[in-house]
C-alpha cells in the first residue's frame, strides 16, 4: 500500500452477512473454488464467522476447496479455527527470510511472527505454500536459501514477477522487475527440475526438483501470458468485480445485492459480468518501459 493510505467509508464495504450472500451465489452458479485473500483477511472483525459460514459449503460439496492468502501474521492465533472451519491449505506471502529485509518491505513486520504462524498452521494440519514475488537486487540472492528452507518444511513455493500495479512507483518496479526465466535457469543449474502437466486453473506453472520432491510454481504474466487457462474472477471488498487483474474492466456487484433481498438480479449481474471476462492482459517489460500498466494500486483488488 501507499505509505498514507485513506480508508474507505464503512458504510461502501460489504458486510460479512453480504459477502456471504454474494460467495453463495457464486457457489451456486458453479463457482467451486473460493479463495479469501487481502490486504490481510485474517484482521477483519469477526472473519472467522464468514469461514464457519462457508463451511456449510464445503459439507453440501458444491464447494470443493475454501483457501486463504494471508501474509502470516495472524497465522499463529487463527490456524486452528481455520481448519476447524474446512480450509485444509493456505498461501503465505513472504519475500524474504531476512529479519532486516523483511522489517524493511512490510514497513511493520516482524519474520518471527510470520514464522510462528506458518509453525501453527502445520501444527493444526494446514498445508502451507509459499507465495514469493521475484525482486531483483532484493531476494536474489536468496533462491536457492528460500528454496532448501521450504523443502525442509515441506512446503512448496510460487515465485511471482513483479507487476506494473499502481500509479506511482512503476520506475521502482521495472527495476525491481527479475524474470523469471532467469530464475528458473538458476535453479535449473543446481536441481534437476521436471515440468509438471498440473493446472489449477489459474496463473502458476508448475515443476518439480527431483533432489527435494518438492513443486516450485512460477506465475509470470510479464514473460509468459498464462491468460489463455485462467479461469479466475476476483471480488474486493466493496462488491467491484474484476475479470482480470490486469485490465481496468470492472462490474459492480453491490448495487444489485442491495437493490433487491432476491437474488435474480445480482446472478444476471454476475453472468453478464462473466461474458466480459477478457482474453488477457497487456502487461509488458520489454522495451524497458513500463506498458500495459493498472492505475488502480494492488491494495485495491487485494492480493
Amino acid at each position: 500500500m501507499a505509505e498514507n493510505m485513506t480508508f474507505l467509508p464503512k458504510k461502501e464495504l460489504l458486510t460479512l452477512e453480504e459477502l456471504d450472500r454474494l460467495c453463495s451465489t457464486f457457489i451456486r452458479l458453479g463457482v467451486e473454488k473460493l479463495r479469501i485473500t487481502g490486504g490481510e483477511p485474517l484482521v477483519r472483525r469477526d472473519i472467522m464467522k464468514f469461514f464457519q459460514k462457508m463451511s456449510r459449503h464445503l459439507d453440501s460439496g458444491a464447494l470443493k476447496e475454501l483457501t486463504l492468502t494471508t501474509n502470516g501474521s495472524q497465522l499463529e492465533r487463527f490456524a486452528g479455527d481455520l481448519y476447524a472451519a474446512g480450509v485444509r491449505r493456505v498461501n503465505v506471502s513472504l519475500d524474504t527470510l531476512d529479519d532486516q529485509k523483511f522489517a524493511d518491505v512490510t514497513r511493520w513486520g516482524r519474520l518471527t511472527q510470520v514464522l510462528r504462524g506458518i509453525d501453527a498452521a502445520q501444527a493444526a494440519g494446514l498445508r502451507v505454500k509459499l507465495n514469493a514475488v521475484a525482486l531483483k537486487g532484493f531476494n536474489e540472492p536468496e533462491l536457492f536459501q528460500m528454496t532448501e528452507w521450504c523443502a525442509s518444511r515441506d512446503m512448496d513455493l510460487t515465485w511471482i514477477e513483479v507487476m506494473p500495479m499502481g500509479d506511482l512507483g512503476n520506475e521502482d518496479r521495472l527495476d525491481q522487475y527479475w524474470s523469471l526465466k532467469d530464475l528458473r535457469r538458476q535453479l535449473a543449474e543446481r536441481y534437476t527440475l521436471t515440468d509438471l502437466t498440473e493446472r489449477t486453473g489459474g496463473p502458476a506453472r508448475y515443476v518439480r526438483i527431483e533432489e527435494t520432491g518438492q513443486k516450485i510454481g512460477f506465475i509470470t504474466p510479464l514473460t509468459h501470458n498464462f491468460c489463455e487457462s485462467c479461469n479466475r474472477v476476483r471480488l474486493t471488498c466493496t462488491g467491484e468485480l474484476f475479470m482480470c487483474l490486469g485490465q481496468e474492466d470492472r462490474a459492480d456487484l453491490r448495487a444489485p445485492l442491495r437493490a433487491s433481498e432476491d437474488d435474480a438480479l445480482l446472478e444476471q449481474a454476475i453472468r453478464d459480468a462473466i461474458t466480459l471476462k477478457p482474453k488477457g492482459h497487456d502487461f509488458d517489460y520489454s522495451r524497458q518501459t513500463v506498458a500495459g500498466q493498472m492505475t488502480r494500486h494492488m491494495s485495491h483488488t487485494g492480493g
